[in-house]
């Protein structure tokens, strides 16, 4: 099986116009297609660069991620009070991610971000930090506070487990005028699709990519990772609680372990349906890749009436699925009074 090219139409709507990087230049590298453009899908090594990238060597280019910082005396109390993180006692050097939600609670926009003491820095989705910048930027008011897009001038750089800090990043950003320079500073480089595959095979959902305009949190697993479950009120906070207290998700993602007879894995977008049931579709596959172990691997949004142990199929390949969200996780779970 060959490995996989990326969807040009996967999250189409948020992909800017190409900035080039110029690791693109080095011996090997080969461009991803949208919505990756712009860096190096891998640079000839394939499945070593994820071995690579496992171990804790390298990185990984993903300076075509936006970027945005949001500075001033009252920025942590404000972001708290907009996004679905706790962030008002925010340490400096801590990373965290965060959501900002529709009233319905649906996802709206994604980050991943770290407050220097300064200055907290927030990286999104390629295209999307115009729109989250503009959001924000309207909530303002009387704040002290100042929202930039900072993304011609900083850039991300993926790292593993073994560079993270004690907060856990596996990103760091640095000057746009620095991404020449990092395999001096960071070692051999891997491709985006090193670094989706191990993404994949966490179960982490990517914003865009694996969800679409109708998913709450709850049906994709950030619950307490990107969602604080104790923290005061913010827009879709009722929707997410009464989920995750009372009710059950409608959706949840899994894992797919995909047939690898085929020589081709599934597109993106494509429907999942049970195989005893052919022609009906529940569920929709998001991002795929191959794993140098799992082999070829795919993360799907599928009704919560699927059961765990149905067999699947999607684009003609047969699947297992692997449940990354619990289909009964609001059973699980009792409200709590006090704080």
């Amino acid at each position: 099986m060959s490995e996989p090219q990326p969807d040009p139409a996967a999250a189409d709507d948020l992909a800017p116009a190409r900035r080039r990087s110029p690791l693109l230049d080095l011996e090997g590298a080969v461009e991803a297609d949208r919505p990756d453009h712009g860096v190096a899908a891998h640079y000839g090594e394939l499945t070593v660069e994820q071995r690579r990238l496992e171990k804790g060597e390298g990185f990984v280019d993903l300076s075509h991620r936006d970027v945005l910082t949001v500075t001033g005396p009252d920025r942590l109390t404000w972001l708290h009070s907009l996004t679905t993180q706790h962030l008002e006692r925010l340490e400096p050097g801590l990373a965290t991610e965060g959501l900002v939600l529709t009233p319905q609670g649906r996802i709206e926009h994604a980050f991943e971000g770290v407050d220097d003491g300064t200055t907290f820095w927030a990286h999104t989705e390629p295209g999307a930090g115009a729109g989250l910048v503009t959001f924000l930027d309207r909530m303002r008011f009387m704040t002290r506070v100042e929202v930039a897009d900072v993304t011609a001038t900083h850039a991300v750089v993926g790292l593993h487990a073994a560079e993270q800090d004690g907060g856990g990043a596996r990103w760091a950003i640095e000057p746009r005028d620095t991404v020449a320079s990092w395999p001096q500073r960071y070692g051999r480089p891997a491709g985006t699709w090193a670094w989706e595959a191990l993404r994949i095979a966490s179960g982490t959902p990517r914003f865009g990519v694996d969800t679409d305009d109708r998913t709450i949190p709850n049906e994709v697993g950030l619950l307490e990772r990107a969602v604080h479950l104790d923290k005061g009120c913010y827009r879709g906070q009722e929707t997410v609680a009464r989920v995750h207290n009372l009710g059950r998700p409608p959706r949840r993602l899994v894992l797919l372990h995909l047939d690898g007879s085929p020589d081709r894995l599934p597109a993106p977008g494509s429907a999942v349906e049970r195989s005893d049931e052919p022609g009906k579709a529940v569920g929709v596959l998001g991002s795929r890749a191959l794993h140098h172990e799992l082999g070829p691997i795919g993360l799907a949004l599928v009704k919560r009436s699927v059961p765990v142990d149905a067999a699947l199929v999607v684009d003609g390949v047969a699947a297992g699925q692997e449940p990354v969200v619990d289909p009964e996780v609001g059973l699980h779970v009792r409200p709590r009074s006090g704080p």
